[in-house]
């Protein structure tokens, strides 16, 4: 399960897929989950593609696969 801090180490967050969903939980905050069928270029990614992401200011960007997903 990948783990991202941002540069200023302002927040974390967690992102895991399980179900045919995405779920993502910020530090303190509550998780939400996102069915992948909304993605469906996270459906069919593998792991090494979904693993390869980043938070930005909206949300969690996957680098390979150029998916946003805004929280």
């Amino acid at each position: 399960m990948p783990l991202f801090n941002t540069r200023k180490g302002e927040k974390k967050v967690k992102v895991t897929f399980a179900n045919g969903l995405l779920f993502v939980e910020t530090d303190g905050g509550k998780p939400q989950a996102f069915p992948l069928e909304w993605f469906p270029q996270l459906l069919n990614a593998t792991d090494e593609e979904r693993e390869d992401w980043s938070q930005t200011e909206k949300g969690i960007r996957f680098n390979k696969l150029g998916v946003d997903v805004k929280l």
